[in-house]
């Protein structure tokens, strides 16, 4: 290539010619190390070197002189358009340039080096600074004058001075250090008389300083955003709102957490202005009502109830949501204890179903169908893991709770084509695995068709599942265990092998047999049908009674027979005075609310069980048993020698013997041979002659029923038994012929 010519030896056309060109070299050139891996650095320390920037200006400028004699057109083109490009000095460019130098920070040669201690020190009294310079200390004189203050006359100035000292009371609550807030709040008492101020000032001094008065005629919520000072005043009001959910989701007294709830009560006008904080304040309402102390899930419940009844506000759907989705969450499982809450929930929950017809019948149907899948599941795919889907608390108490949202919104035209489907699927609950160890949730199941059939006058066929125990568990067998306490059928599913061989479930079993007949006969008590309705029963009930061989079973059972047969008495004679047809419903619905007007035998009868059996309920909650109130005696056995003693004494006028033996032959021992027994204490034989002394003696009465029955079951009595005493000895060396009778005498062989 040939050597570049300079720039002063080019001629105008020569540079108009080459300019372009050499610019692009130049380009090349330059990339050409960037490729190759050179540093652009090296590049600009060469060129500050060997140029000077008043050279290249006065160059530029002859050139431009040259370009107006060769080319005047262009260069009074650059005339009329840049004036600039035309006249400038030397001076300007490296004025220029000395003031972008200028705007720079330019880095020292060498960096100091801090201690770690000197950056903690400089911190920390930045910080002191900053707190000191900003923050107020909240004390009692100051809450003094704001509560004094607040009842002459609230002013927004006033307003936003306390919500900012309840703001930072809140944040110490959590350790919040970071939040930046005006006032600061150390000392407890002081938190203490700021809380309380607020909660029972703050709401009143809003309403005036709004200017907003209770509508008592209509009864309806005035909202604050209808007032003209809302505008103003709406930050300082969102920013205590927020305080007091902040408050309530760490409150864990229960006293404290009650008066902070009945505070936002009143301010649920305030919250539905606000949708954020509403919906905020709903998640810790929803919680507190669901696994809070009982007075505070009423409160929130009434809280929630009252943001529900407010219809400018779409809140109820998705309050409804979530209040059964944490239903469900805490029925998982069921205790004596957990259980009044459980029924808590379902009544509230029912109440709050009860606002809105259309939206409940939109849940009701999406979750009654979604049990219905998991039935049908279960009963297709025939696995362990499957059953457990449907045979679980959950299902259970999700199947009671639309029983009672049907039965308490009815009549309903809206509701009313559920009662079929939701039957249906408790029956098939019922049916998917019938086997005695599942006897408690058939009765679970029964109790809620139970519930749906009496409250929406539905016929539901639940005799058929209860009658039907009677004939898969043989009562006359003897128990191969005997239980201590008994089994409580309320908090339970599922039996175990061990619970299907104790006495206790027979007897528990009879017990709820009786309560779910008498409940169902209850509700079908006025019926006018009711004597064809319980014929089946009836028979099958005198089957049992005749098949039967223990007395305290065939007791419960003939009570249950006799009081439904006396109600059948009841309404057959009724009827025969009756004036209207069968076809007639009209006036047979009005002859059915008579009756049940007047009242029927059965209906009297259950009324006073009714009470006994809540009040059994009620201990067995507390965790007391229930034969606790009968305060039987205590029986003691007595050793050998204490007694061998005792009869020597006490028979020593009677028997001119007074040697061991001869009480041994002539007393115990002589008056047991004549009835041909050896006077054994063994437990055992006991159990074997309880069993023979009731066989063949069901028809006796219900007295001698009972004691017979005491001595055959209760383990701990026979295990007791007390020796005969000296008195009875005596009546029976006379010859007294009652009290043989009621002895119960063994009759083993030696």
């Amino acid at each position: 290539m040939a050597e570049k010519r300079k720039l002063e030896d080019l001629t105008l056309d020569e540079f108009l010619r080459t300019g372009l060109d050499s610019d692009d070299e130049e380009e090349t050139e330059d990339e050409t190390p960037k490729q190759n891996g050179q540093k652009i650095e090296d590049k600009k320390k060469d060129n500050n070197k060997g140029e000077v920037k008043q050279g290249k200006a006065s160059q530029h400028k002859e050139q431009l002189s040259r370009l107006k004699n060769k080319d005047p057109e262009f260069y009074q083109f650059l005339q009329e358009n840049d004036k600039t490009l035309l006249n400038f000095d030397d001076t300007d460019s490296s004025e220029d340039e000395d003031k972008d130098e200028d705007q720079y920070h330019r880095l020292p040669s060498t960096l100091e080096e801090a201690s770690d201690e000197e950056a903690q020190e400089a911190q920390q009294g930045s910080n002191k600074s900053k707190k000191t310079d900003k923050t107020i200390k909240v004390t009692e004189k100051m809450i003094r004058e704001w509560k004094a203050s607040v009842k002459k006359e609230p002013t927004p100035r006033l307003i936003r001075t306390i919500t900012q000292a309840f703001k930072a009371a809140v944040a110490t609550t959590k350790g919040e250090g970071t939040i930046q807030c005006k006032y600061t709040v150390d000392d407890s008492s002081v938190f203490n008389s700021l809380v309380l101020f607020c909660i029972r000032d703050i709401h009143g001094a809003f309403q005036q300083m709004l200017n907003l008065k209770a509508d008592t005629d209509t009864k309806q919520l005035v909202l604050p955003q209808t007032s003209r000072k809302w505008q103003k005043n709406q930050l300082d009001i969102k920013m205590y709102l927020n305080g007091v959910i902040q408050l309530l989701s760490c409150l864990t007294e229960a006293t404290v957490t009650n008066a902070v709830l009945r505070h936002i009560n009143q301010l649920v006008p305030y919250f539905l202005c606000l949708s954020k904080q509403c919906r905020y304040l709903v998640k810790q309402l929803i919680k507190q009502w669901s696994t809070g102390e009982e007075t505070s899930r009423v409160l929130a419940f009434l809280t929630l109830n009252k943001i529900c009844r407010h219809k400018q506000e779409p809140y109820l759907i998705p309050i409804l949501k979530q209040m059964y989705i944490s239903y469900v969450q805490n029925c998982k499982f069921t205790s004596p204890n957990v259980l009044p809450m459980i029924n808590f929930m379902q009544r509230t929950l029912t109440e709050m179903y009860a606002l809105d017809t259309q939206a409940t019948y939109q849940h009701a149907f999406i979750y009654i169908r979604q049990l219905a899948i998991h039935l049908r599941n279960a009963m297709t795919v025939k696995k362990k893991e499957i059953y457990q889907s449907v045979y679980n608390w959950q299902y259970i108490h999700c199947l009671y709770l639309w029983c009672r949202v049907l039965g308490t919104l009815h009549p309903s035209d809206v509701l009313q084509p559920l009662i079929y489907p939701l039957c249906q699927v408790i029956t098939g609950t019922i049916k998917l695995v019938p086997t005695s160890r599942y006897y408690p949730l058939r009765m679970h199941c029964c109790r809620a068709l139970t519930l749906l059939s009496s409250s929406t006058n539905t016929f539901v066929p639940v005799l058929p599942f209860l009658l039907e125990i009677f004939q898969q568990v043989q009562f006359n067998k003897k128990p191969a265990r005997m239980s201590k306490k008994p089994i409580n059928f309320a908090v339970i599913l599922k039996l175990n092998k061990v619970n299907l061989m104790e006495k206790a479930y027979k007897d528990g079993l009879i017990d709820q047999l009786y309560d779910l007949m008498l409940e169902y006969f209850h509700s079908q008590a006025s019926s006018i049908g009711f004597p064809e309705l319980t014929l089946p029963t009836v028979l099958q009930l005198k089957a049992f009674l005749k098949e039967c061989k223990v007395a305290n079973y065939c007791k419960s059972v003939r009570q249950l027979l006799e009081k439904v047969q006396e109600n059948s008495n009841y309404i057959t004679a009724k009827r025969q005075n009756a004036n209207f047809g069968v076809a007639d419903a009209s006036a047979v619905v009005a002859w059915e609310n008579e009756i049940k007007k007047e009242g029927t035998p059965l209906s009297k009868y259950y009324i006073h069980w009714k009470k006994l059996r809540e009040k059994e309920i009620l201990l067995e909650i507390s965790g007391k048993e229930r034969m606790e109130d009968l305060n039987l005696p205590e029986i003691k056995r007595k050793k050998i020698q204490e007694r061998k003693a005792e009869d020597r004494k006490e028979f020593k006028g009677l028997f001119e013997s007074d040697s061991e033996d001869e009480d041994d032959d002539d007393t115990g021992l002589k008056i047991k041979d004549k009835k041909g027994s050896h006077g054994s204490d063994d437990d055992d034989d006991d159990d074997d002659d309880d069993d023979e002394d009731l066989k063949g003696q069901s028809d006796k009465s219900d007295g001698d029923s009972d004691d017979e029955e005491e001595d055959e079951g209760d383990e701990e009595v026979s295990k007791a038994a007390q020796p005969l005493s000296t008195s009875a000895l005596i009546k029976l060396a006379e010859g007294d012929e009652d009290l043989v009778e009621d002895l119960t005498l063994s009759d083993d062989d030696d």
